[in-house]
């Protein structure tokens, strides 16, 4: 996920750069060949990723909105991002505002949320109401959920009274919130209001609403309500600790992606098919032993990003890929302790090691790319990130293939040569 500001370039380049140069400083001349192939393929995996996508707002604006009844609403603000629009009056004489929110779900068939934050400024603590059309009447209609934590999303009655709420679609289809609620005595002697606002793909049959989406957009909708109408623009609350957490973001989806995704698959390529070349023998060793160890150490700092992610997320958990992030850090912790007690190649144990060692590291070659994908699919970035990788797997599939093919042809003419020489006396 890519903010405007920030190319996915400020993050690639300096990883990619200082690999590759490190590996062509410290390879013989025997390697260089496979350092280049390293170098070509990660230029490769990431090619497409390092064009940033912008991020506009509708070309519409609040004044132009109409909607249904006489009520009139005289202060109306173009909120600033997921397209929304907030149209309000305020009774200062018996502390009530009237609202309507206007919004396009993120998914046909989603929902859209107004909220009030007595206490905070992003969404735990909000006070809700969430619109959603029926899937099979086609009817919409407003939920109020008291938002307790990220986990708690139950229907439920708000800290402070609301009524004539009622939601309906627009021809274009978005949706529309309608309510009036008591505004709390505090919050009307401030007269200013902590406003959230979010959108959604979709309502389980249970009725609870599908979790919404973690780009920028999503993680900058809340700001400031000037009850009076005074100011007309929004203040987003929170931008520089999101911008942060957008960041950490970006760093540790590349760093897994480039470690679990990548690395790790080029160095069991490198083991398994170099090796059968006499001629690379020990300097497949080496730069299987470099690229693993390059991995580790990007994935560690990338698993380490994760802890800090899910610190500063609370409520928010992703079970599968949190699990699976922890069980490739200990199995490659598990290998890199193991190579240290590596046997002798005519030890005894050596054939067990061998079993361990290849049977742990196509488990990690297997898990890393599968959490790679479940990373994809909670960032949800541009639809190009997530091709680029397919065709760098794919093209690592097909590599593999063929010389696989190409290995066992090596193997059957060298056994094919040696039973025909004769055998002395």
């Amino acid at each position: 996920i890519i903010t405007p500001h920030e190319p996915l370039s400020i993050y690639v380049r300096p990883i990619l750069d200082g690999y590759y140069n490190s590996l062509l400083l410290s390879s013989s001349p025997s390697m260089a060949s496979s350092s280049s192939f390293l170098g070509i393929s990660f230029s490769l995996i990431f090619s497409a990723l390092l064009i940033s996508p912008t991020v506009s707002q509708s070309s519409s604006s609040c004044s132009s909105q109409t909607f249904s009844g006489i009520k009139s609403y005289p202060h109306c603000l173009d909120l600033p991002n997921l397209k929304a629009f907030l149209h309000y009056s305020y009774d200062s004489a018996n502390t009530t505002l009237a609202v309507v929110f206007t919004a396009p779900p993120s998914k046909p068939g989603g929902w859209i949320a107004w909220a009030i934050n007595p206490k905070s400024t992003g969404m735990a603590g909000s006070q809700a109401l969430v619109a959603s059309k029926d899937s099979k009447t086609g009817v919409a209609s407003v939920t109020t959920l008291n938002i307790v934590s990220y986990s708690s999303l139950i229907p439920g009655k708000l800290s402070f009274d609301v009524w004539d709420v009622k939601a309906e679609e627009e021809s274009a289809g978005s949706l529309r919130i309608f309510a009036k609620l008591k505004v709390p005595s505090d919050l009307a002697a401030n007269g200013k209001l902590t406003q959230v606002w979010q959108v959604g793909p979709g309502v389980s049959p249970n009725g609870r609403i599908q979790a919404h989406d973690f780009n920028p957009p999503n993680l900058k909708a809340s700001g400031s309500l000037d009850l009076t109408g005074a100011t007309t623009t929004v203040p987003v609350s929170g931008g520089g600790d999101i911008d942060s957490k957008v960041h950490n973001r970006n760093i540790h989806g590349i760093l897994n992606a480039v470690s679990w995704g990548f690395l790790f698959p080029i160095g069991a390529i490198i083991a398994r098919y170099m090796r059968i070349f006499e001629s690379a023998d020990p300097a497949w060793f080496y730069l299987h032993v470099s690229c693993q160890f390059s991995a580790y150490v990007l994935g560690v700092a990338g698993w380490a990003t994760g802890l800090k992610l899910g610190s500063e997320s609370k409520g928010i958990t992703f079970y599968s890929h949190r699990n699976i992030g922890i069980a490739l850090f200990a199995m490659a912790t598990l290998q890199m302790f193991a190579m240290l007690l590596r046997p002798r190649k005519d030890h005894k144990l050596r054939f067990f090691w061998n079993i361990y060692h290849h049977g742990v590291g196509y488990s990690i070659l297997i898990l890393g790319i599968i959490n790679v994908f479940k990373g994809l699919s909670i960032l949800k970035p541009e639809h190009t990130y997530k091709t680029a990788y397919v065709a760098v797997i794919a093209t690592l599939g097909g590599i593999t293939l063929i010389l696989e093919a190409v290995t066992w042809v090596i193997v059957i003419k060298r056994k094919s040569a040696n039973s025909t020489k004769p055998t002395k006396a």
